[in-house]
């Protein structure tokens, strides 16, 4: 075992895992000539729009679900909790509940890692437009970024889901989540964190016998189901924040991926329209995605890494 930077690192096959983070997958050391390659990308394209995924906060320590070896997938047979099994099962909520509420503190104090401060770097240096992140963790606002759109929503606020018509317009109840907090400390407090694994949206994983007493207050307004303003498995990303983002590819001159598998379509979309546009699209992850085959670059290697000293030669 040798020391990398900062990070602890082991071999494996020859691949080096990052033992700073449970969560980062086996992967290739990343070259001097990968960043050049990247920089060279970027240099004319002063609008670049970046979409980030759940390969970037993995460095943070937030599993994500899909790693190999590593991911949610991986190391357990639990599967994300689906939109309409929120919205029709009260056991379903109870459970969800109890499980965000032990796992909130922990979520909640992470911390952005390089990649999110080199970010909000380059945007300061107006060197990217802004940002699509698929992730539901706030990093990037932690880390100075301005531009963000959050596709898929974030644990930070919590919304009412009660008397929503087909549109999903209905009850404007909305309260921040650490308020929220406070409130299931109240209704909860015995309640021990016995938990044992954080999964991706923040939850953590808790025995049947302490979820089943777990309280959940209903909505101030008009007595319907609350729920983080995460999109779920099974729900659809708002028709606004869609638009919003099909104006940001349209005003920008290219698109880099960042830790991002590609697989959920909300995310593949952004390179597809990106190339009916002749954009070109970059892409730096762990391994394959599915967007390689459209990628005019792409780099297997761990975002952080290539991150780090991106035009710091140049600033």
């Amino acid at each position: 075992m040798r020391l990398h930077g900062l990070f602890r690192v082991s071999q494996l096959n020859g691949k080096r895992y990052n033992s700073s983070s449970m969560y980062v997958p086996a992967h290739e050391p990343a070259l001097e000539s990968d960043r050049r390659r990247l920089e060279q990308f970027l240099e004319d394209k002063p609008h670049i729009l970046v979409l980030t995924g759940a390969g970037i906060s993995t460095e943070s320590g937030i599993p994500d679900y899909r790693s190999e070896g590593v991911g949610l997938y991986a190391r357990s047979n639990h599967k994300p909790i689906q939109h309409g099994d929120f919205v029709k099962s009260e056991a379903t909520r109870k459970r969800y509940w109890a499980r965000n509420y032990v796992g909130w503190p922990r979520f909640s104090s992470i911390a952005p890692n390089v990649t999110h401060y080199t970010l909000a770097r380059l945007e300061r240096e107006g060197r990217i437009s802004g940002i699509v992140t698929q992730n539901v963790d706030r990093l990037h606002g932690k880390a100075g970024s301005k531009e963000v759109v959050e596709l898929h929503g974030s644990g930070y606020d919590v919304i009412c889901v009660g008397n929503q018509d087909e549109r999903g317009k209905g009850c404007n109840y909305r309260i921040e989540r650490h308020e929220f907090q406070h409130i299931l400390d109240q209704l909860n407090p015995a309640m021990e964190d016995k938990s044992t694994m954080m999964r991706p949206d923040g939850d953590v994983e808790l025995s049947m016998e302490y979820v089943e007493g777990f309280k959940i207050p209903p909505c101030p307004q008009c007595g319907g189901n609350l729920k983080p303003e995460i999109v779920f498995f099974g729900d659809n990303v708002p028709m606004p924040r869609i638009e919003k983002v099909v104006r940001m590819i349209i005003e920008s001159d290219g698109v880099l991926v960042l830790g991002s598998s590609l697989t959920v379509f909300s995310g593949y979309r952004i390179v597809l329209q990106a190339k009916e546009l002749g954009l070109p699209v970059a892409i730096v992850n762990i391994g394959t995605t599915r967007g390689d085959p459209k990628a005019d670059l792409k780099i297997s290697a761990r975002c952080g890494e290539i991150m780090s000293n991106l035009f710091k030669a140049n600033s």
